[in-house]
C-alpha cells in the first residue's frame, strides 16, 4: 500500500496510484461556481495552483439538483457541469497531481429557496438548530426538512453512481464520497438526526445501511480502491453530535474496512468544532478497525503532520485553510519557507472570481 519511507514529504503508492507526497489539499467549499453551479476556469487555475499536493481532494461537489444547499458551489449532475470539471482535471494532470471528486448531498442543511419552494429532505424531520442559512435570496432561519420515503433513497443511491459516472467520464482518478459535517449521509449515521423505524433507522446497523449502498453503487462504477469516504465523528458542524458517537462510528469503520477503499478520511482535529460529549475520536483508534489508508484532517501543522505519520497514525494528512493563502504550500514546507497569512475569511466564499482566491504569492515571487 506504501512506500517503507514515512514521511509528510515522501511519495506513496496508493494502491496503484503514485503520489509524489503524502501531502493531501482538503475538500474546501469555495463558491466560484458562479448560479449555474458550472466549474469554471477561474477554478480551473485555483486548483492547478495548488497542483503540487500528493493528493487533491475537490471541494464538495452535488449530486443533483436536490442535493444542493450553498450557493454558487459546483455540480456534477449535468454535461455542462461535467465539462467544466475537464479542464480542472486537465489542468491539475498536467502539473502531475492525482485529484479525486468529492460527491455531496446536503440533506437538512439546505433551504426550500435551493428547490423552488419544495422542502429540504432528510432521515428525519428534525431541523438545524442555531445559526441561519445562506439562501439564493439571503440569510434565513434554517426549516424543518421532510423525511424521506425509502424508494426515495434508491434514488438517490442512483444519483450518487450517475454522478460518479460523469465523474469517470472527465477523467478523475478517483471520488471521495461526504458522510461528514452533518450533511445527508453523515444524517443518516448519527441518532441525533436519525429517528427512522424502518430498515435506515433504529440501530447502528440500519443507520449505516444507506452509506453502505452508497459505496456499493459508486463501487459498480469505480473500483473499491479508487473510492474514498469521509467522516467527521468529533464533529458539531451543523448541529451534529450524537452521544453513541464512538459506538457508532468504530462500526461504521469496521464495515468499510470491508470494501478495501482507497482511503478513509478522518476529521480527528477539532478546529471545525467539537461536540462535547465524550473524549475526542482519534486516528489511532481507526487504525484498530480499518486496516487501508488513513487520511487525517483538520488543524495539522507540517510538524503534527509529521508525528502522525511517523507514528503510523496516519498515511497523509490534508491540509485545508492553510492551502488558501498558500498555492505553493508543498514547496514552503519542503524549504521551510514561512506561510502566508491566514487568508481573509470575507473572501473564502465570495463571488468575486480572482479575490482571495488565485491571487496570494508564492515564496519565489515574494523572494523567498
Amino acid at each position: 500500500m506504501s512506500s517503507n519511507s514515512r514521511g509528510l514529504l515522501e511519495p506513496i503508492n496508493l494502491h496503484g496510484l503514485e503520489l509524489r507526497n503524502r501531502v493531501a489539499m482538503a475538500p474546501m467549499t469555495r463558491a466560484r461556481a458562479g448560479v449555474e453551479r458550472i466549474p469554471n476556469a477561474v477554478m480551473a487555475e485555483y486548483y492547478g495552483q495548488r497542483a503540487s499536493a500528493g493528493l487533491i481532494i475537490t471541494e464538495a461537489t452535488t449530486i443533483s439538483e436536490q442535493a444542493n444547499g450553498w450557493v454558487q458551489s459546483p455540480g456534477i449532475y449535468t454535461d455542462a457541469m461535467a465539462d467544466g470539471w475537464a479542464q480542472i482535471v486537465d489542468a491539475v494532470h498536467g502539473k502531475g497531481c492525482t485529484i479525486f471528486l468529492q460527491l455531496w448531498h446536503c440533506g437538512r442543511a439546505s433551504h426550500s429557496d435551493f428547490h423552488n419552494g419544495e422542502s429540504t429532505v432528510a432521515p428525519s424531520s428534525i431541523k438545524i438548530e442555531g445559526d441561519q442559512i445562506h439562501t439564493p435570496a439571503g440569510k434565513k432561519p434554517y426549516e424543518t426538512p421532510r423525511a424521506l420515503e425509502a424508494e426515495e433513497i434508491g434514488e438517490i443511491v442512483r444519483d450518487y453512481r450517475r454522478a460518479a459516472e460523469r465523474a469517470k467520464e472527465v477523467g478523475f482518478n478517483g471520488v471521495e464520497i461526504h458522510s461528514a459535517n452533518g450533511y445527508l449521509l453523515d444524517q443518516f449515521l448519527q441518532s441525533k438526526t436519525n429517528q427512522r423505524t424502518d430498515r435506515y433507522g433504529g440501530s447502528m446497523e440500519n443507520r449505516y445501511r444507506m452509506l453502505d449502498e452508497v459505496i456499493s453503487a459508486v463501487s459498480e462504477v469505480w473500483p473499491a480502491n479508487r473510492v474514498g469516504v469521509r467522516l467527521a465523528p468529533n464533529g458539531a458542524f451543523n448541529d451534529m453530535g450524537s452521544p453513541d458517537y464512538r459506538e457508532q462510528f468504530t462500526y461504521v469503520a469496521g464495515q468499510l474496512d470491508r470494501f478495501g477503499l482507497a482511503y478513509l478520511h478522518v476529521m480527528d482535529g477539532l478546529g471545525f468544532g467539537f461536540h462535547k460529549l465524550g473524549e475526542p475520536m482519534t486516528l489511532k483508534e481507526f487504525r484498530k478497525v480499518f486496516r487501508g489508508p488513513l487520511i487525517g484532517n483538520c488543524g495539522y501543522t507540517q510538524e503534527t503532520a509529521e508525528s502522525a505519520i511517523a507514528q503510523g497514525h496516519a498515511d497523509l494528512i490534508a491540509f485545508g485553510r492553510p492551502f488558501l493563502s498558500n498555492p505553493d504550500l508543498v514547496e514552503r514546507f519542503s524549504n521551510g519557507w514561512p506561510l502566508n497569512p491566514e487568508a481573509d475569511l470575507s473572501t473564502w466564499y465570495s463571488p468575486n472570481g480572482e479575490e482571495g482566491y488565485t491571487d496570494f504569492p508564492r515564496a519565489k515571487e515574494a523572494g523567498q
